[in-house]
């Protein structure tokens, strides 16, 4: 059934769990994202990424990624995440996404605001949901998601105080939170600032965000969870997880595309099901 991210993240942050957001640039990541959800009996989040719109155009996607939604037996959130252009998340809107990301996190403070309340009230015009960012979540060398920064400051992470102001002022319903991830590969262990995402989670009343979830460790991510965060972005394990697959096929000796696909779905299904566990959303579908 197709939802958004009220539906899904109100329900996770008074129960204490997250609900996974899961990219999809294809058919067979859509097909995984959604079987391991149906199995788990989870409630998830189905998107892509402005930066992964060459991979898999944002017209082409809506035609499999809303009907599919639509038919699902779990709540199943279309989202289009890290839309940097205003023009981008009303074209995902008009094409039927049920919940946009609006980042103007890279302006100053007061145009992140005024921008951001802008698409809010379009957003929920077409009532679907918002999600924004407030300080900078940076990203590693080759990512494949998030912005080019590769940096990652303290001077960048989300401050609780301006975070109660941001939310009041623009009416988002979720708010993504720079708290020492990145997108990508991590080239050494995170240290995220917990006592930063617990200070937030007291200061504002929506729903929190953690991007850059792929390669984070359990702990952290239990952690997470448990100080305040209730949705994770994942790409970058189910993208490398559905590569692995068909690189094992190849070297096997398989060399057809119908022979690798069901492989890159049965990783993908696998790797996205492994999350909800983590996250803890496995059988809150029976909530909606």
């Amino acid at each position: 059934m197709l939802a958004n991210l009220n539906d899904v993240l109100v329900p996770a942050k008074r129960g204490r769990y997250a609900v996974g957001l899961f990219n999809s640039v294809n058919l067979e990541l859509a097909r995984a994202i959604i079987q391991a959800a149906e199995r788990l009996r989870a409630p998830v989040i189905l998107g892509t990424a402005e930066v992964l719109l060459p991979f898999g155009p944002l017209e082409e996607l809506s035609w499999f990624l809303v009907p599919m939604a639509k038919r699902a037996s779990v709540p199943v959130v279309v989202h289009f995440d890290h839309g940097m252009s205003m023009q981008l998340c009303e074209n995902a809107l008009r094409l039927g996404f049920t919940s946009i990301m609006y980042d103007a996190s890279w302006l100053p403070y007061d145009e992140n605001v005024r921008d951001t309340r802008e698409m809010a009230a379009m957003a929920h015009g077409f009532g679907a949901t918002i999600e924004a960012e407030l300080g900078h979540i940076g990203s590693s060398e080759n990512s494949a998601e998030g912005s080019a920064q590769t940096d990652l400051c303290e001077e960048c992470f989300t401050d609780p105080v301006q975070a109660r102001d941001f939310v009041r002022s623009t009416g988002v319903d979720a708010l993504a939170v720079a708290v020492g991830t990145v997108h990508g590969h991590y080239r050494a262990a995170p240290r995220l600032d917990f006592s930063r995402i617990a200070s937030i989670a007291q200061a504002v009343e929506v729903p929190l965000v953690l991007h850059g979830g792929s390669g984070l460790s359990d702990v952290d991510f239990a952690r997470s969870i448990e100080l305040g965060i209730s949705k994770v972005n994942i790409f970058t394990d189910i993208n490398c997880a559905a590569a692995s697959a068909c690189d094992r096929a190849l070297r096997s000796g398989k060399t057809a595309l119908t022979d690798l696909i069901p492989l890159e779905v049965e990783a993908v299904e696998s790797s996205v099901a492994e999350k909800i566990r983590l996250f803890g959303s496995e059988g809150k579908a029976g909530r909606y």
